[in-house]
C-alpha cells in the first residue's frame, strides 16, 4: 500500500512539474504590447487566374491616438459589448468562458444563436502575436497565460488604448480613429454616443454589420450596444433612447485602391468564412490568395459599362445623375461566370467604388428574364417549341382574394395562335402566364428555378411568389444577378448547375496550401431540355427582343424590363461564358426621360460589348448537340405547329422552318394548310 502511494505521489509530482514548466515557458515567452501589434504583420496578395496581382492587403489605414483623445462613451461602448468585466478580471474571464461554452453547446443541439467567443480584450490582443488562429487547447492556454502576463506588465488604460488602436473595423480600416474618419468623416474625438455605439458594434463582424452594406443590421447592432451600456449603468435610459432614435448616417470614404474592388471585397468575405482565417490573418498574415478572376475580362467589363454611361449620344449618359450620397445613378452591375467550372471571371458591383456589391447583394425584380424557367419546365413536361398557345386577352380571378387581373403584353396587342418559340423570342406575356395557369404549376417552376440556383423565391407567408405574377417577374424578394448568371449557366452546361466560386486556393506564408477548392456541381435539368431551350433563346438574340446582344457568334439569352422601366436586364451565354447585366437606381426609380426610356436594350448592348471583348481571342464554338437519337429536326408549319413538306403548295415558305424536338415529341400529323388553301385557325 505504501509503495503504491509513493508511486502515485511520484507520478503526480512529474505531471505537476511538467505543467508548471510548460506554464513557466509560456509566461517567459509572453509578448510585449509592441510585439502584439507590429511583430507579425505581412502583406497578403490576391492574384487573378493568370497569377497577376489584383490587390495587396495590409494594415495601412491605421491612425494611432491616445486614450485621452477617445471619448468616454466610445471606450465604454467597446468595453460593454466586447468585455464588460474588463476592469475586474486579470486577463481572462472565467464567467465569460463558461457562458460561451454553454451557448456553443446549445447551438450544437439545435438552439439558434451565435457562437460565443469568451475572449477578453486582453486575450484578443494576445492572439495578435500568433500568425494563425488555431482552436486547440494548448493555444487557448497559451493565450490565457499571455493575457495574464500582459495584465501584470501593463495598466488597463495601456491595454485598452492598444486594443482601440489595433481593432479591425472595416476593409483595410484598423483602429477607432481610422474607422471614425472612414465611416463618419470626422475625428474619433468628435463622435456622438450613437456613432460610438455603431463603431463598437462593428468589432464582432465588420462585414456583417457594415452600415454601407446593410444599414438595418448596423442599426440593430448599434442598439444592442446601447442597451448593454444602459444595463451596465454607463449611460442613462434617456441617453440610450435619444441615441437609438438617431438615424444611421455614414459618409463613404475612399477605399484602398485595387483593380477589382467589389471582387476583392467578395473574396475577403469568403476568406472570413474559412477555418483558421480571420481579419488579422488576411491583413497581416502574408497569405497568397489565388482567385478565378480574369483581369482581362474584368477590364472588358469595366470598359463596357464605362462606355455605355459616357457616350454623350447614348441614353444612359443622358439620364445619369448623382444622388445625395455622391453615388452615380442609375447603377449597373455585371457578373460573368464560366458555366462549366463556376469560376467568377469578372465582377462589377456598381459604377462607384462603394461597399455595396450589386452583382451579389442586390435583389431586384427580373421582369421577363424569369421566363426561361417557365419554358424549361414546360419543355421538361413534353411541350415543344412548336406547341401552339393563343395570345389573346386573358382574365384571371384570384381564388383567395377574388381580385380580378387582366395582364397585358408590351404594346397592348395580341398575336393570336403562336408557337412557344415565337412567344419566347418576342417575350409575349400572355403566353407565359397561360403556361403557368394551364400547363406547369407555379410551384413546379419555382422548384426548378431554385434547383438551378435562384435562392430568393418565396413559397410561404402572406406575400409569396406562388401566383401568376411570377410569369412577369413580379417577385416578393427579387433576384440576385450572380444567381441569374448561375441559373442561365445551367443551360450552357447541359443541365448541370455549378456553384459560383471565387477562390482557387489559399497559401500560407510558409508556402503550405491552407485551403483548395474544386467546382461543386449537380445535374438539375436534362441535357435535351437545356439544348432545346438554348436553341429557343438563340432566337431571342437573332430575331427577338435581344437583337442588340447579337455578337456574331452562337449565343443565347433573355431580356428583362420591369414595370415603369425601374430595372433593365440582359442575361446571356455562349458555350463557355455566361454573363448577367443589370441596370437600375439603388432606390427603384423609373428610368424614363424626354430622350427615351432605359430598358433591356441598354443592358443587352453592355452585354454584347463585354462579350465581344472578353471572347475576342477565343475560337468560335457552337453549343454541343445531344447524342444522336435524343433530338430530332423536323420541318413544321409555324402557323399550326404540325408537319410540313416541301411539296405543300399552300404553306408560305416563310411559315416553314426546321424545328427541334426531344425524340418522341415531334408532331406526326400533317398541317391542314398543306392541302387546304382556305384553312383558318379555329
Amino acid at each position: 500500500m505504501r509503495l503504491s502511494v509513493i508511486i502515485a505521489v511520484f507520478l503526480v509530482s512529474i505531471l505537476v512539474g511538467g505543467a508548471a514548466g510548460m506554464v513557466a515557458g509560456y509566461l517567459r515567452s509572453a509578448p510585449t504590447l509592441d510585439q502584439v501589434v507590429f511583430e507579425q504583420e505581412r502583406t497578403t496578395y490576391i492574384y487573378d487566374i493568370e497569377g497577376r496581382v489584383i490587390a495587396r492587403l495590409y494594415r495601412e489605414n491605421r491612425i494611432p491616438v491616445r486614450l485621452e483623445q477617445m471619448p468616454r462613451h466610445l471606450r465604454d461602448a467597446i468595453v460593454a459589448i466586447e468585455d464588460s468585466r474588463f476592469y475586474e478580471h486579470f486577463g481572462f474571464d472565467l464567467r465569460a468562458i463558461l457562458r460561451a461554452v454553454v451557448a456553443d453547446i446549445r447551438r450544437v443541439f439545435g438552439d439558434d444563436g451565435y457562437l460565443q467567443g469568451g475572449s477578453t480584450i486582453t486575450q484578443q490582443l494576445a492572439k495578435n502575436a500568433f500568425l494563425t488562429h488555431e482552436r486547440t487547447l494548448s493555444r487557448k492556454l497559451q493565450e490565457a497565460l499571455w493575457a495574464i502576463q500582459i495584465e501584470r506588465k501593463y495598466s488597463k488604460a495601456e491595454i485598452l488604448e492598444t486594443y482601440l488602436n489595433e481593432i479591425y473595423l472595416g476593409p483595410g480600416v484598423y483602429g477607432v480613429e481610422a474607422a471614425s474618419q472612414y465611416y463618419f468623416g470626422k475625428s474619433v474625438s468628435d463622435l456622438t454616443l450613437a456613432e460610438a455605439a455603431l463603431l463598437a458594434g462593428l468589432a464582432q463582424n465588420p462585414g456583417l454589420y457594415s452600415p454601407f452594406r446593410d444599414p438595418e443590421a448596423a442599426e440593430r447592432r448599434r442598439n444592442i450596444v446601447l442597451s448593454r451600456m444602459e444595463e451596465l449603468g454607463m449611460i442613462t435610459p434617456a441617453e440610450a433612447r435619444a441615441a437609438r432614435s438617431e438615424p444611421v448616417v455614414v459618409t463613404q470614404a475612399s477605399q484602398p485602391r485595387n483593380l477589382a474592388p467589389h471582387f476583392v471585397n467578395y473574396v475577403i468575405q469568403r476568406l472570413l468564412e474559412l477555418d483558421g482565417i480571420d481579419a488579422n490573418t488576411i491583413y497581416a498574415g502574408g497569405l497568397q490568395v489565388y482567385t478565378t478572376l480574369d483581369l482581362d475580362m474584368q477590364r472588358a467589363a469595366e470598359e463596357a459599362i464605362r462606355q455605355a454611361f459616357s457616350d454623350p449620344s447614348g441614353l444612359l449618359a443622358r439620364v445619369s445623375t448623382t444622388d445625395a450620397n455622391g453615388l452615380d445613378q442609375p447603377q449597373a452591375s455585371l457578373i460573368a461566370l464560366d458555366p462549366h467550372t463556376g469560376h467568377i471571371k469578372a465582377m462589377i458591383g456598381g459604377r462607384n467604388r462603394d461597399e455595396f456589391n450589386r452583382a451579389v447583394q442586390a435583389r431586384r425584380q427580373p421582369g421577363s428574364a424569369i421566363k426561361p424557367f417557365i419554358y424549361a419546365a414546360a419543355i421538361d413536361k413534353g411541350l415543344t417549341p412548336a406547341t401552339i398557345r393563343v395570345d389573346e386577352p386573358f382574365t384571371w380571378t384570384n381564388p383567395q382574394t377574388g381580385e380580378v387581373w387582366q395582364p397585358q403584353n408590351f404594346g397592348r396587342t395580341f398575336a393570336g395562335p403562336i408557337t412557344l418559340r415565337r412567344a419566347l423570342e418576342e417575350s409575349v406575356n400572355i403566353v407565359a402566364i397561360k403556361l403557368l395557369a394551364e400547363d406547369v404549376p407555379v410551384r413546379t417552376v419555382i422548384d426548378l428555378a431554385t434547383r438551378m440556383g435562384i435562392t430568393t423565391l418565396q413559397t410561404t407567408g402572406a406575400r409569396n411568389d406562388v401566383n401568376l405574377a411570377f410569369a412577369l417577374g413580379g417577385l416578393t424578394n427579387g433576384v440576385r444577378p450572380i444567381e441569374m448568371a448561375q441559373a442561365y449557366g445551367v443551360l450552357a452546361n447541359g443541365g448541370i448547375r455549378t456553384e459560383p466560386m471565387a477562390i482557387l486556393r489559399v497559401v500560407g506564408p510558409d508556402g503550405a496550401v491552407l485551403h483548395e477548392f474544386r467546382p461543386r456541381q449537380e445535374v438539375v435539368l436534362s441535357e435535351v431540355t437545356s439544348y432545346i431551350l438554348t436553341d429557343m433563346l438563340r432566337g431571342v438574340i437573332e430575331r427577338g427582343t435581344g437583337r442588340r446582344a447579337n455578337i456574331g457568334r452562337p449565343a443565347a439569352g433573355k431580356t428583362g424590363t420591369t414595370q415603369d422601366n425601374q430595372d433593365a436586364w440582359f442575361v446571356g451565354y455562349t458555350p463557355d461564358l455566361v454573363a448577367a447585366v443589370w441596370i437600375g437606381h439603388d432606390t427603384p426609380t423609373p428610368m424614363n426621360s424626354r430622350f427615351g426610356n432605359v430598358g433591356s436594350g441598354e443592358a443587352a448592348a453592355i452585354w454584347a460589348r463585354f462579350m465581344q471583348s472578353a471572347l475576342a481571342a477565343t475560337p468560335v464554338r457552337d453549343f454541343p448537340k445531344p447524342a444522336e437519337g435524343l433530338v430530332e429536326d423536323v420541318l413544321i408549319d409555324t402557323a399550326t405547329g404540325l408537319l410540313a413538306r416541301n411539296t405543300c403548295l399552300f404553306i408560305p415558305r416563310a411559315d416553314m422552318r426546321y424545328e427541334i424536338f426531344a425524340a418522341g415529341t415531334e408532331p406526326t400529323e400533317l398541317s391542314p394548310r398543306c392541302y387546304n388553301p382556305f384553312w383558318t385557325p379555329n
